[in-house]
């Protein structure tokens, strides 16, 4: 045992030296092309971001076996002329960039110029290209020479036996259908990405995938158009529009209802000037904006765009240009997370019901900061009105079902109502007063009590239908919002420690602390240097006073290095509000009057994510007139 792992020691860990010289260009090729060219999706991602920057309207694939046996990837660009057709396969060509200064600001989705050398160094590239000027197309085969040839305007490339040169690479290929699915979610982020442009993909002879482009001049409409089209109507139909605008960063598109989010992170799009994106900055700015709102281990579904100028963002960080930098992250972080937030941040009424209206093929959308002052309010309330209400006092909320203590606990509606009334006017005035007025329904989203169900839930009509309330959850959400603003208004208060707490530090969180004071202190921390391997925590938010002050610290510190600011505060803050806002809510079993009810309705359309409650549940669902009628066989 021990001569057989000194032989393989010395044969691959300690090879005999060989001499330094240049690589074989086909060598060189055939690396790059383990970077570019990871599976078939690869070369179809290549080739269609070519499509793109040549202008292309209309993009065609088709494919056999999953895209190893052939791609043929078809557009009505510009073309290439045919002296240009041998450069375009070779390394280092491109006509999208001529200089440094070009590099820094590139707009186009390829620029590198090692695609289709790649692509041709691993598999067979055929390449059929006419422009406008020509009479005919041109094309260039291996090991041939430019001919002739027949086709239209535009591109044709055509990509067969990948990795025919090397087997090793081949053999790592999962199955057909696998590979398929690769090849379809690459051509479904693009088609999200340009909305105006038809996509058509075809296997093996079979159509698999056809989207038309969106014909309109309005891009959220545009992106809402495809959206529907390819996560489906069931996202269409529960999903928030974001139209954001801060100086020359703009944020487009559509963000999914927490209640319809999924047991997977994979409806998670988001695309910067064009290109899909994998940054852990943008997801955690998206995650920490549904942190409130999320029930379970769940992830929101959303394609969202960050248009910005090309100079403030650094694409020529991968080959494979999934992954971007951006020069100032903090602002895209912070604009990303209050964008969500906001959209998120409704009453309950102005988003359709908290499951999403199943039955209403539009959107709705939520304003964007620039335009929500010359719209109405979409609580049906004026803004002046939202703030009177939030400045309430939180113990007014807290009381908000003991108004009337001679109601005992074992009453219900029915019996308040009395039965034995032999004067028919007294009977009337008693019965009027549980008479919806039609006209106040329009003013009145969760529109006016019924009854109660089982002593958990809160029948209500509105101009839509039925309302159903769970009363624990709405008011847990009330209660948790204004122990928020309570908080909030307050500012964070210090607690001072009377021994500081050493904390050992590695040299990043040292030069965080150092970097950061002025933020620590905002955060209500007091944590300066001792030694140069220790912190000396002095200080904490009062509201943590019983925490783990050492995890505290490094998480803190690390939140900053990483975001340039702290959630994770705010989120243990947070935290401790949902447990005191869920003890103090009305719990299940609470016989409530009509007036209790139409108080508790009120206030969700008042407040704050009134659509969820703190850990992320429906408080209400919207069942409308025309449910019920298909429900009972109406007019059927």
């Amino acid at each position: 045992m021990a001569l057989l792992i000194y032989h393989f020691a010395h044969t691959y860990m300690y090879p005999t030296r060989r001499a330094i010289a240049c690589l074989p260009d086909h060598l060189i090729s055939q690396i790059a092309a383990g970077e570019v060219v990871e599976r078939p999706a690869s070369v179809i991602k290549e080739l269609l971001e070519n499509a793109l920057d040549a202008g292309a309207d209309y993009i065609q694939i088709k494919l056999e076996a999953g895209g190893t046996r052939r791609i043929l990837v078809g557009d009505n660009g510009h073309g290439i002329p045919a002296n240009e057709l041998a450069l375009a396969l070779t390394r280092h060509a491109t006509s999208k960039i001529t200089s440094l200064s070009e590099l820094e600001a590139v707009a186009s989705l390829g620029f590198r110029g090692e695609a289709l050398a790649s692509i041709a160094a691993v598999a067979r590239v055929t390449l059929t290209s006419r422009t406008a000027d020509t009479e005919h197309a041109h094309c260039i085969a291996p090991n041939q020479a430019i001919a002739p040839a027949a086709g239209e305007v535009g591109t044709q490339i055509d990509v067969q036996d990948l990795y025919y040169n090397t087997p090793a690479r081949r053999k790592f290929l999962k199955t057909e259908q696998t590979e398929l699915g690769h090849c379809l979610e690459v051509v479904r982020r693009l088609a999200l990405a340009r909305p105006d442009v038809t996509f058509n993909l075809i296997h093996q002879g079979k159509p698999v995938a056809h989207w038309p482009a969106q014909n309109t001049n309005s891009a959220l409409e545009a992106c809402a158009g495809r959206s529907a089209a390819i996560l489906g109507e069931e996202f269409s139909h529960a999903c928030l529009a974001i139209d954001e605008q801060v100086g020359p960063l703009c944020l487009y598109g559509h963000i999914g209802l927490p209640t319809a989010a999924r047991g997977r992170a994979d409806a998670q799009y988001f695309f910067v000037n064009g290109r899909f994106v994998r940054d852990k900055l943008l997801s955690h700015a998206a995650r920490s904006a549904y942190q409130d709102v999320l029930h379970g281990d769940r992830f929101p579904a959303y394609v969202l765009h960050l248009n910005l100028p090309p100079e403030l963002v650094d694409v020529n960080v991968h080959p494979a240009k999934t992954e971007v930098r951006f020069r100032d992250a903090r602002a895209i972080h912070q604009l990303l997370f209050h964008a969500v937030q906001k959209c998120l941040a409704q009453g309950a009424g102005s988003q359709g019901d908290s499951l999403g209206d199943r039955f209403q093929p539009s959107v709705t959308y939520a304003p964007s900061s620039v335009d929500s002052a010359n719209k109405p309010s979409p609580n049906w309330i004026t803004a002046r009105q939202q703030d009177l209400h939030i400045a309430q006092p939180t113990a007014a909320y807290l009381a908000m079902f003991e108004a009337q203590q001679n109601i005992s606990s074992s009453s219900t509606l029915v019996e308040a109502i009395p039965r034995d009334l032999s004067d028919e006017s007294d009977r009337n005035n008693v019965m009027n007063e549980h008479i919806v007025d039609v006209a106040q329904l329009a003013q009145q989203p969760l529109g006016h009590a019924l009854a109660q169900l089982h002593q958990i839930y809160v029948l209500a009509q509105n101009a839509q239908g039925l309302v159903l309330v769970d009363m624990h959850a709405a008011h847990e959400r009330i209660l948790y919002e204004r122990l928020k603003q309570a908080l909030g208004a307050d500012k964070l208060s210090t607690q001072s420690l009377l021994i500081p707490v050493s904390v050992a530090a590695d040299e990043l969180e040292m030069a965080t602390a150092s970097e950061h004071q002025a933020t620590l202190m905002a955060l209500g921390f007091d944590i300066a240097e001792i030694s140069p391997t220790t912190l000396a925590v002095r200080a904490i938010p009062a509201l943590l006073a019983h925490a783990d002050i050492a995890a505290l610290a490094h998480d803190v510190l690390r939140d900053l290095r990483q975001w340039g600011d702290s959630h994770m505060l705010e989120q243990s803050q947070h935290q401790l509000l949902s447990t005191l806002a869920c003890h103090s809510a009305v719990r299940a079993g609470r016989t409530l009057t009509v007036p209790e009810m139409n108080s508790l309705l009120r206030q969700m359309e008042t407040t704050q994510r009134a659509n969820q409650c703190n850990h992320g549940r429906p408080t209400w669902i919207q069942l409308s007139v025309e449910h019920l009628d298909r429900l009972f066989l109406r007019g059927q």
